[in-house]
């Protein structure tokens, strides 16, 4: 009984800690400040509109967090890799079809100015010396969640990143 009462909270807990992650990170989109390149080549944010779909797909990926990495992976019992966790979360967050490997996906969606990328967008990068290797779900402040083979976790990581920056290829949107 002891331990069902454990899990129970720490379940709370975390259900806490997500939604406290998501209003801060809800609240930093709505930031007006002028948003410029910084010296160090990383990309800086011009404030956009809200999209509802768009902070549906950020909150489900926020979900994902600490889910297993599986090679192929397109659920998240058998763990799931980055083009598999993308699919599973459109599909799940707004039933909408996005799949196939990160260059399928690349080749879906309008191509945006990174500048302007907003929570539900998705972010693609060159990790195997190949375009479009890797994708993850942009959900503000300059952060990214997707699902990295290394350290086997779902995780959010920044666009500044030292090994994503100069990785970087294109964003894409699929809404409004």
């Amino acid at each position: 009984m002891m331990l069902h009462s454990a899990s129970i909270k720490i379940a709370s807990l975390r259900g806490l800690l997500l939604a406290l992650l998501a209003a801060s990170l809800l609240a930093a989109c709505g930031t007006s400040a002028p948003i410029k390149r910084q010296s160090t080549g990383s990309i800086l944010y011009e404030p956009q509109p809200i999209s509802e779909k768009g902070n549906e797909i950020a909150l489900y990926a926020m979900g994902m967090i600490d889910t297993g990495y599986q090679f192929g992976g397109k659920n998240p019992e058998a763990g799931l890799d980055c083009s598999g966790m993308v699919s599973y979360i459109y599909r799940q967050a707004l039933n909408m079809n996005v799949s196939g490997s990160a260059a399928d996906i690349a080749r879906l969606g309008k191509e945006i100015d990174p500048r302007t990328l907003r929570p539900g967008d998705l972010v693609f990068f060159n990790t195997m010396n190949r375009p479009f290797s890797h994708v993850g779900v942009y959900i503000g402040d300059g952060r990214f969640i997707h699902a990295p083979s290394s350290k086997g976790k779902v995780r959010i990581a920044r666009m500044d990143n030292v090994y994503f920056a100069p990785r970087f290829e294109m964003a894409r949107t699929y809404f409004d």
